[in-house]
Order: C-alpha cells, then structure tokens, then sequence
C-alpha cells in the first residue's frame, strides 16, 4: 500500500494527465455523497451542541457552548464525516470497479499494451477523492455549525449572541487550515486504500465484494489514527487563542 502510495504521487506529475476522468470521477463522488454528507451532519452538530450545553451548564460555562461545539465540528467532525462517507460510498465503488477490472484481466492487459493502470485509472479516481472531500468538509462544517446553532438557541434557550461572540472569541484561522489538511489526507488515503483493495482481490467469485469490505474496514481504521496523530501534532505547533 505504502508502494502504491508512493507510484500515485509520481503518477501525478506525470504526463498526459487523464482530465477527463478526473472530472467525471469527481462529479461521481460528488453526486454519491453530497446529500448523505449534509443529512449526517445535521444530527452530528445537533448531538455535539447538546451534550456540550448539558455540560456547560452544568459547570456554569453556557457562554463557551458555540465556541466547543464549533470548534469540536470544524476541527474533528467534519473531516471524519467527510472521510466516512467518501470512503464507505465513493471509495467502495472504486474498490468494486478497479477489482472487477483485475478479474476480468483488463489491469493485466493495460500493462501488455504499455498503458500505466496507476497513472490512467487510480491518479484520476485519488484526485477527485481528495477534491470532493476538501469540498465536502467545507459543507460539512457550515451545516454542522448551523445544526448546532439551532438546536443550542431553540431547545436548550440559549443566546444566539453568546454563541457567536464565543466562537469568534476562541476560534481562529489554523482550526480551518488543520480541518481542509485532513480532508485532503482522508481523501488520499481512501483513494488509496481502495484501489490497493481492488488490485489485489481474494481469490474467487466473491473476491470482489471482500475487497470492497475490507477497504472500507482498513480506512476506517487508518483514517482515525491519523486524525489522532495530525490532532496531537496541531496541538503541539499551533498554540489555543488566549481570550
């Protein structure tokens, strides 16, 4: 994986670069995920604004609760959601069409004729899964802010002053740059893992369907431990905004 990691990256700059696939594969993980995306972050800004305004209020703290339950979404749950769903829908499809076209011997057969399978049909699919999943995250972070805002001000009484002014008192502008930067890793990543999946099938009739579930399983795993390690590191460089 690591291998085929490396080959992509050098596919990349390499030339004629396959635009019209791109953009076809881009408007395909677009069309699979856009609404799912916006309908899974609704609840999961609801769900952060509430437990977060349980807790506040708890501690005498109701004045902080749009600053955690923003910040929770841009920074952790909008790039996880945008990777689940990229991964589980789109990252699926590519995992299911690169192992079908290894079954029927096609990758065997682009390899005879010269033609590369890495810089024809995997560049293309990780570039508009790494597009798709900036662009989604982006959608994701106004829909899970807007979901938490409502259900903040309406069901649990609180000032739709007080949290705006304390979003803008503790964000700032490296919690976006970290959210877009693990996107865009998420996005590779679960390009990657699924066409390394779909090149290399199990054995079988069902070998196809077996790949598509452990590509899925596989960047699960991988997308949660680089969010741990990309979060600590953010941590460390980018110091918390003093109030």
């Amino acid at each position: 994986m690591a291998t085929l990691s490396w080959e992509v990256l050098r596919a990349i700059f390499k030339r004629p670069f396959q635009a019209r696939e791109w953009i076809q594969q881009c408007w395909f993980f677009a069309s699979v995920t856009i609404l799912p995306t916006a309908l899974v972050a609704i609840p999961f800004g609801a769900v952060i604004a509430l437990q977060l305004g349980s807790l506040t209020a708890q501690i005498g703290a109701q004045s902080f609760t749009g600053a955690a339950s923003a910040l929770a979404i841009v920074q952790q749950a909008s790039p996880l959601i945008t990777a689940l769903l990229v991964a589980g829908a789109g990252g699926s499809a590519v995992c299911a069409d690169i192992g079908a076209r290894k079954i029927r011997e096609e990758i065997d057969a682009m390899e005879v004729l010269g033609v590369n399978p890495v810089q024809r049909l995997i560049v293309p699919r990780v570039l508009a899964a790494m597009v798709v999943s900036v662009l989604l995250n982006g959608l994701v972070s106004v829909v899970g802010v807007l979901g938490g805002y409502f259900f903040n001000v309406v069901l649990q009484g609180g000032t739709p002053g007080a949290y705006l002014a304390s979003f803008n008192a503790l964000a700032q502008v490296p919690d976006l740059w970290i959210s877009e930067i693990k996107a865009l890793l998420y996005g590779f990543v679960a390009g990657v893992v699924a066409a390394f999946r779909g090149l290399n099938p199990p054995p079988g009739p069902k070998g196809v369907g077996d790949a598509v579930n452990q590509a899925v399983v596989i960047t699960f795993l991988l997308l949660f431990l680089i969010n741990v390690v990309l979060t600590a590191i953010y941590l460390r460089i980018v110091p918390p905004k003093a109030m």
